[in-house]
């Protein structure tokens, strides 16, 4: 079984040398996972105070942490996404930021560690589940949905575009909303895909990139 996670594993670091340039001296992300569990003792596994302890110097939250190109730094396969845009972790403001989410993750990911394997980070088990990093417009553009019109909302567009992915069409759902629908669209993608060995060993996915920095499952 696939879990996939809508957050980034961890920082960029081939680009800089360092997640946390002239702070940490993490050499994989789990080590990276631990530090910034370390540093938080926020409630419900949140990193919030992480963030607004590290503004401009490492992540950008405004106007006053300095110019933003400054902070746009991407991660191997951010860089090589090609379709689809991609989200530094160092910009935490505005509604597309994924800062937050992947810091609290990362946490997240520290709690599981041992317990379920995360790839590309552990070996793929034989059996069982196993957790991999997504990018739900990766499935939305392999439904066939353009780009700025990714948000799927009713019934009849969710079993379009589940029909463009191979997937029967879906159960009745009591509200129809966006997190809910990119779930399930990214769900059928993932099982479509999932036997797909370019995907699992994608070429720019270096042992040290994959150690360091992980991967977005689907980004080839």
């Amino acid at each position: 079984m696939l879990v996939g996670f809508d957050f980034s594993f961890a920082p960029p670091f081939v680009e800089r040398g360092a997640h946390l340039p002239g702070e940490t001296t993490t050499t994989d992300a789990k080590a990276l996972w631990r530090y910034v569990d370390d540093q938080c003792d926020d409630a419900d596994l949140g990193a919030a105070s992480f963030l607004e302890a590290r503004r401009g110097r490492h992540f950008y939250l405004g106007a006053a942490d300095g110019t933003k190109r400054d902070f746009l730094f991407y991660r191997q396969c951010e860089a090589l996404g090609g379709h689809v845009k991609p989200s530094t972790v160092y910009d935490a403001i505005g509604a597309a930021q994924v800062a937050k989410a992947s810091f609290a993750g990362m946490r997240l990911l520290h709690a599981l560690d041992s317990r379920i394997p995360v790839w590309p980070f552990d070996p793929l088990p034989a059996s069982g589940l196993v957790i991999v990093e997504i990018y739900t417009a990766i499935a939305a553009r392999a439904a066939g949905i353009v780009r700025g019109r990714s948000k799927i909302r009713d019934a009849a567009a969710l079993d379009t575009a589940l029909a463009a992915v191979g997937s029967a069409p879906h159960l009745s759902l009591a509200r129809y909303d966006d997190h809910a629908t990119d779930a399930i669209l990214t769900a059928a993608w993932l099982r479509a895909n999932v036997a797909r060995a370019d995907l699992w060993s994608p070429g720019g996915m270096t042992p040290p990139v994959a150690r360091t920095e992980g991967w977005t499952f689907g980004v080839a």
